[in-house]
């Protein structure tokens, strides 16, 4: 039988895999199977499995390699650098067989007739047999060459790609993977290039690569050709879209982050180079990559790829892709497709927290931060590694050990040998979704990335711990602290007929707390994004032109880089912030307060000065409802209901519920919801809920007015004590007398129960006082609260106190019917 040494793309599918490995046969699977969904991938061709035998029988080399390999200790990184070398030079000084050759430049000469009217520019990409699969990524292992023009050049480029299924990199990951290094075999793919090193490229995932949310998609962009990107060389731009709404034609942009793309590589016009590397101009730097159509086409395609997959593996199979954008044609091009390897392969039955000492933390200021990758911690001392010293066949004198920091610009996907024996990596360059961070991933490294400035400030040996777990910023701390890893089993975890809600600060925490029981989102505060995310008073930010302050001004500008006005960065930050946490718990209720910043607070944000009072007391001054209407603060009460009604009108999230906080009278709550109306957000119209805040006496004491304007009430448990006993809660004088438990605080909390429920009002709590206290979270029970909201760290601990509290009740009521 003749054996197949070139086949056309569109001739293959994923059933070939052992013919022309894993990216051949996905890039063939999509142009045959997803054409019709107006996917649209580059053709080519691929040399197959059976032209690499070929090359190997031809040169003597498959007994060669394997000596070579059985000669050498591969655990050991010199030997291995050693061995790769030698082995990578006996490819590249093989010779093809006649008949390969001419079947290669065959190929190309058909290519050349199919695009006759411009320069056929290839891209080469390897492709192994033992690669993209469901348990093992390989992602970057083998060599690319883009920009390869002439048959000679191409010939050139396979042969580097045959002799790249043994980099250093390959080698160390199939042996840690335990994979035979003779049994993998490798194709090569070639297409045509899209131009995108005069438009735009990237790669998606259809799962959120860090927590494993499986509703999102999550992309990463930038100018160019995407290897800078893919490398980690530049920190990207990054778009977070959520599937179900995007599905029923909503805007569905949850996230956009602006990413300082500061290279970008371009076809070379110089003989014998390929490509090159530019600076990024600053007024590139300063705008988004891609449009919000593109992006929303873009998160279509990961969506149909991934439900293509799935349905041909027979299980979910969540994808990792590379995209392009050709800046020629403005067309859209999928240029690979993989499985993801890291959360679709997890144990789903498990809750894994890592836990810092808090109180070492508030002692210890962060020497820098950066985007975290995984959710570990690892600590050590640092070895600050710069470009040209990180070379592996000198291994010896980088005196890099076993449980050391790995500190570096950016880490390439050949040092895998020298990660995996690393307790942590910290990087100044690179995204998320680059080849290090995929392969930290794979290898359960904490690694923080992008941090600008890690070689600069950490020091050779100084000792270290690297945390990310705390959210999507990853910090390095000073010295060894102390911290727990804490496993629950969430089939442990008690099942409990109390509506059981989280308090979520943080958008960047949402996909991971999502993960845990809950009945949505009791508290999500407005002010948490405000101060971390838009940082500036919302008058400031709107009228800084006219205070004559220059330096605020041009802080500002630097915030509102990429945004069409003020206005529009304000309410897209704001929406989005919302947008990310009621996407992660979607359809289940997310309350939203509106912002409930002390007069003091607002005035520490940039521009504040100009425009707060200075209070004796702000905790009992100009905050909550008594803003929102007044004519100074109005304008920016306005852009915060635009926000609102951005996520919920134009995103379909309509599981956000707005939240009114301290509201003093039911006069004052009447003139709230007139100009909530104001601004296109009425109660009851496209089922918009309005709760109340209750946290003031009045509230409790006029529960019955107040609950003919709301649809819910919420406990807020710390001013409801402060206000109650009469007390600051910020004055260690008194401190000792702020307790929720106070028979007078579980009066109110009991006559607001028993009052709400009379007027078929809900009524939950939000306050602190469930996840410090689990006997008060008893008493809620008791007093048959319909939800009780908590911090996702207490959950365990409120569990186990309702649990407990209801199979009481229930015995009791079994001993009273019997």
């Amino acid at each position: 039988m003749k054996k197949t040494f070139t086949v056309e793309l569109e001739k293959v599918g994923l059933s070939d895999i052992d013919l022309v490995g894993g990216k051949n046969a996905s890039l063939g699977e999509m142009i045959s199977g997803l054409s019709r969904k107006g996917i649209k991938v580059p053709g080519g061709f691929a040399v197959t499995v059976e032209a690499y035998k070929l090359f190997l029988e031809h040169n003597n080399l498959t007994l060669e390699v394997k000596r070579l390999l059985d000669e050498h200790n591969l655990n050991k990184i010199p030997e291995l650098v050693k061995v790769g070398k030698i082995i990578r030079n006996k490819f590249l000084k093989g010779k093809f067989p006649l008949r390969l050759k001419n079947e290669i430049l065959g190929m190309h000469k058909i290519m050349q007739l199919k695009y006759p009217h411009s320069e056929l520019d290839l891209a080469v990409r390897s492709s192994a047999t033992a690669e993209d699969l469901p348990n093992a990524s390989f992602a970057g292992q083998q060599e690319t060459f883009l920009n390869v023009r002439g048959g000679q050049e191409l010939l050139k480029s396979v042969k580097k790609c045959f002799a790249s299924l043994f980099t250093d990199r390959a080698i160390s990951y199939r042996e840690s993977n335990g994979f035979g290094h003779l049994d993998v075999y490798l194709s090569v793919v070639v297409q045509k290039m899209v131009r995108s090193d005069v438009g735009t490229s990237g790669v998606a995932f259809s799962i959120d690569p860090e927590s494993g949310f499986k509703d999102a998609v999550v992309i990463n962009g930038a100018y160019g050709l995407g290897e800078l990107l893919v490398q980690g060389k530049i920190s990207p731009d990054e778009y977070i879209v959520f599937k179900p709404t995007l599905e029923k034609g909503f805007d569905s942009i949850v996230e956009k982050k602006l990413g300082s793309k500061e290279e970008m590589l371009v076809y070379s016009e110089v003989p014998g180079e390929l490509v090159k590397s530019l600076v990024t101009p600053q007024v590139m730097r300063d705008h988004f990559c891609l449009h919000n159509s593109q992006i929303l086409k873009l998160a279509k395609w990961v969506i149909e790829i991934e439900k293509y997959y799935s349905i041909r593996s027979g299980n979910w199979c969540p994808v990792d892709i590379e995209w392009a954008v050709d800046g020629n044609t403005k067309e859209l091009f999928i240029v690979q497709a993989r499985p993801e390897t890291i959360h679709s392969q997890k144990n789903k039955n498990e809750i894994i927290n890592y836990k810092l000492n808090e109180k070492v933390i508030d002692e210890n200021e962060a020497l820098l931060k950066g985007i975290a990758v995984g959710d570990k911690i690892g600590s050590g001392k640092c070895k600050v590694l710069l470009g040209e010293m990180v070379n592996l066949s000198n291994f010896d004198s980088l005196e890099f050990k076993p449980g050391d920091v790995l500190v570096t610009e950016m880490t390439d996907p050949d040092w895998e040998p020298l990660m995996k024996i690393a307790s942590a990596i910290v990087t100044n360059k690179g995204g998320r979704t680059c080849h290090a961070a995929i392969v930290a991933r794979e290898l359960g490294v904490p690694a923080i990335v992008g941090t600008e400035n890690a070689t600069r400030i950490l020091k050779n040996n100084q000792k270290v711990t690297v945390s990310c777990c705390e959210g999507e910023v990853g910090k390095v701390y000073k010295g060894d602290i102390e911290f727990e890893k804490v496993v629950t089993k969430i089939s442990d975890l008690p099942k409990v007929s109390t509506s059981l809600m989280l308090n979520v600060a943080s958008p960047e925490m949402a996909f991971k707390h999502a993960m845990l029981p809950h009945s949505g989102v009791g508290l999500a505060r407005e002010e948490f994004i405000i101060n971390n995310y838009i940082k500036v008073h919302p008058l400031a930010l709107l009228n800084h032109k006219s205070l004559g302050d220059k330096d605020l001004t041009k802080k500002i500008n630097d915030l509102i880089r990429g945004y069409e006005d003020e206005e529009s960065f304000f309410i897209e930050k704001l929406s989005q912030g919302i947008a990310k946490i009621a996407a992660a718990f979607y359809p289940e209720e997310v309350i939203v307060r509106f912002s409930d910043f002390k007069s003091n607070e607002y005035a520490n944000l940039l521009g504040g000065k100009y425009y707060e009072p200075n209070e004796e007391n702000p905790m009992i001054g100009w905050r909550g409802a008594s803003r929102y209407y007044s004519d100074s603060f109005k304008p920016a009460f306005g852009m915060e209901c635009a926000a609102i009604k951005k996520v919920r009108d134009n995103m379909g999230l309509d599981n956000v519920v707005t939240m009114i906080p301290f509201c003093r009278t039911v006069q004052e709550c009447e003139k709230v919801l007139v100009t909530m109306s104001e601004f296109g957000l009425s109660r009851g119209v496209n089922g918009l809920k309005v709760y109340l805040m209750a946290e003031l006496p009045s509230n409790i004491i006029l529960a019955e007015q107040f609950a003919d304007h709301i649809d819910g009430f919420s406990i807020g448990s710390n001013d409801l004590t402060q206000l109650t006993l009469g007390l600051d809660r910020d004055s260690h004088l008194v401190s000792h007398l702020y307790d929720e438990r106070n028979d007078a605080v579980k009066f109110m909390i009991a006559h607001l129960i028993e009052v709400a429920h009379r007027k078929k009002v809900k009524v939950g709590i939000c306050g602190q006082a469930p996840s410090d206290f689990p006997e008060f979270a008893a008493f809620l029970v008791e007093k048959g609260i319909d939800s009780i909201s908590i911090t996702p760290d207490s959950i365990l601990k409120t569990l186990k106190s309702i649990k407990n509290i209801e199979d009481d009740e229930q015995s009791s009521g079994l001993s009273k019917v019997a």
